[in-house]
């Protein structure tokens, strides 16, 4: 009798972790993408708030707002950081919104609302203003923060602790500029 509870009570927990595993799965073969490394999370783009900044919901239903790790965008409205990168950079407050503005709609343009991408997490979670620190994968396997930085539509901003791709960014910042792509072909 002692021993036909103990089967039945490792049969309920072989089907239970069974059902968690193929649930997870499941999830993912539905959703139309599977993560290259288990670390990263899947979310669906909700808004795109500029060039390096949106809200995308997870599988939990929870939104929240996420920020690309390692770049910046120029502000695409007057601000006090759009000041204070006019000052920075000797260019007029409308010059830095106007470039904000093209980043924001190339951001808007790879990521639109709807599109599932995978955010993948460093050292330092969160930043001061409570949004959630990710490089993001776009549906077709490229890093977001990346494909901003080789088009010329970022600069890079490293911020330790959160430093994983760091000197890859250099390198694609320095390829953006020797080339004239994007923000730089003006000579920003």
């Amino acid at each position: 009798m002692r021993l036909r509870r103990v089967i039945s009570y490792l049969l309920v927990l072989f089907i239970l972790y069974a059902f968690y595993e193929l649930s997870g799965e499941r999830f993912r073969e539905l959703s139309g993408a599977r993560a290259k490394d288990e670390e990263r999370v899947l979310c669906r783009v909700v808004k795109v708030y500029d060039g390096d900044t949106f809200k995308c919901r997870l599988a939990s239903g929870e939104e929240v707002r996420v920020r690309l790790i390692g770049i910046d965008t120029p502000e695409s409205r007057r601000n006090k950081k759009a000041y204070r990168d006019s000052r920075r950079s000797g260019m007029s407050v409308e010059e830095i919104v106007s470039m904000g503005k093209e980043a924001a709609r190339f951001t808007k343009k790879l990521i639109p609302p709807g599109t599932l991408v995978y955010l993948e997490t460093d050292v330092q979670l969160h930043d001061r203003y409570g949004r959630l620190l990710a490089y993001v994968y776009l549906p077709d396997g490229r890093m977001l923060n990346e494909v901003l930085l080789m088009e010329g539509y970022a600069t890079v901003y490293t911020f330790p602790p959160n430093v994983r791709y760091a000197e890859r960014f250099v390198e694609l910042q320095r390829k953006a500029m020797r080339e004239g792509r994007g923000l730089w072909k003006g000579g920003m």
